[in-house]
């Protein structure tokens, strides 16, 4: 399999709400009223929380699946800090971003110890939401 591209067209609804759309679904990006926004829906770090559980439960039923155990689920569990000085341009000494991502992930499975640790260390190389995360990936602004 080759290359795969994927794309999402967005629009600002107001200025911190954004209507993004993919493959004809639409999702509603916006802040908490506590950050200017009407919460119609998660804010943009959230929703990068929520994409990369997304991943890891695609890619922890998919290895499992290569190593013939049962997985009948999984709990997911992230929570990020980031500190928003940068952001709102009041300190430029921290990144804008997470400074870190806590992720707990709990399968429902009979598979053994070795196997459940075999098999995250797996699903950690092989996330392409985690490897985005965790790895620099070039990103180029450019206006339209």
């Amino acid at each position: 399999m080759g290359m795969m591209t994927f794309s999402v067209e967005a629009h600002s609804a107001s200025p911190a709400k954004t209507v993004a759309k993919a493959r004809g679904f639409e999702m509603i990006i916006d802040e908490p009223e506590e950050l200017g926004g009407s919460n119609e829906g998660p804010n943009p770090v959230e929703f990068m929380l929520g994409s990369l559980a997304g991943c890891l439960n695609v890619v922890c039923h998919l290895i499992a699946g290569e190593m013939n155990f049962e997985l009948r689920g999984v709990k997911i569990s992230l929570e990020g800090q980031l500190n928003p000085e940068r952001l709102f341009g009041s300190c430029m000494d921290e990144r804008a971003g997470y400074q870190n991502i806590s992720v707990r992930i709990t399968p429902d499975t009979d598979a053994d110890e070795e196997t459940l640790k075999t098999w995250l260390k797996a699903v950690e190389g092989r996330c392409p939401v985690s490897d985005n995360v965790c790895n620099p990936t070039p990103v180029v602004l450019e206006l339209g």
